[in-house]
């Protein structure tokens, strides 16, 4: 949970405490309909989470968009399921979640070796960035979150990126709880990129999308998505990848869909 931080903390453990409105819960299972999934210790846990989440997180409407309450439960409650049995300190790092109506535009940066740096811009649907910020597009979060086993969801892909910052580096590694994990992640994960990147390159079907070759970071958020989207096959067809899965996020998402 980070450095002991009493006002924080009491802060926190009031907003925790406090009744969770019937109005958020019933805005939150009509979005997020895989939250009705989690048991009710789950989904307690999770409405704690989510009180503490919007309470110190900064959330700014782009191009015109009014924030409102279910734009924040519907964000919140996503990104609070990663945490659900991590530990973790709410995101530390990040402090601002833009939202845009829809798609927006995202300047790429690429470095030659050369020295030469150039830029392009690309359509996105979201974006994490290692300075306190994510960028989400408000119908791309719900159509993600109102279709919970379709394994596209860019919002648990952007905020798994969060969670793969918190070591300030964004490489497909987050913070693990022992070294024997770190050895075995490697290893299996490793293993599953270079299947899927020999995959992509060969033209070969995978349940994991071709965007999970483009780096171990990518790799990361893709799976994620797949974890909580489509376990059942995904445990099936990877089940070392979907094991590591499982002990990081403290999570078996197949037995909810079974």
């Amino acid at each position: 949970m980070g450095l002991f931080h009493p006002i924080r903390d009491a802060r926190r453990k009031k907003l925790a405490e406090a009744p969770f409105a019937s109005e958020w819960v019933k805005i939150i299972d009509q979005n997020v309909p895989y939250c009705q999934k989690l048991n009710s210790q789950e989904r307690h846990k999770l409405w704690e989470l989510v009180a503490v989440f919007i309470d110190e997180k900064n959330f700014e409407g782009c191009m015109g968009l009014a924030i409102t309450d279910e734009i924040k439960l519907t964000i919140a409650a996503q990104a609070c399921l990663l945490l659900l049995n991590l530990e973790h300190n709410f995101y530390e790092k990040l402090v601002t979640i833009l939202v845009y109506p829809a798609g927006f535009e995202f300047n790429k940066e690429s470095y030659e070796s050369n020295g030469i740096v150039s830029e392009e811009r690309l359509p996105v649907s979201g974006v994490s960035y290692s300075l306190g910020v994510i960028s989400l597009s408000w119908s791309d979060t719900t159509h993600g979150a109102r279709s919970p086993d379709d394994g596209s969801n860019v919002t648990l892909h952007e905020f798994a990126h969060q969670l793969d910052l918190l070591d300030n580096a964004m490489n497909g590694a987050p913070i693990l709880s022992s070294r024997s994990m770190y050895r075995d992640w490697a290893r299996v994960l490793g293993s599953e990129f270079d299947e899927l990147r020999n995959a992509v390159a060969e033209g070969k079907p995978s349940i994991i999308s071709s965007y999970g070759a483009t780096n171990p970071a990518e790799f990361f958020a893709v799976v994620t998505e797949l974890f909580f989207e489509r376990p059942v096959e995904l445990k099936a067809s990877h089940s070392a990848l979907y094991e590591e899965f499982r002990q990081y996020y403290g999570q078996d998402p197949a037995t909810r869909f079974s």
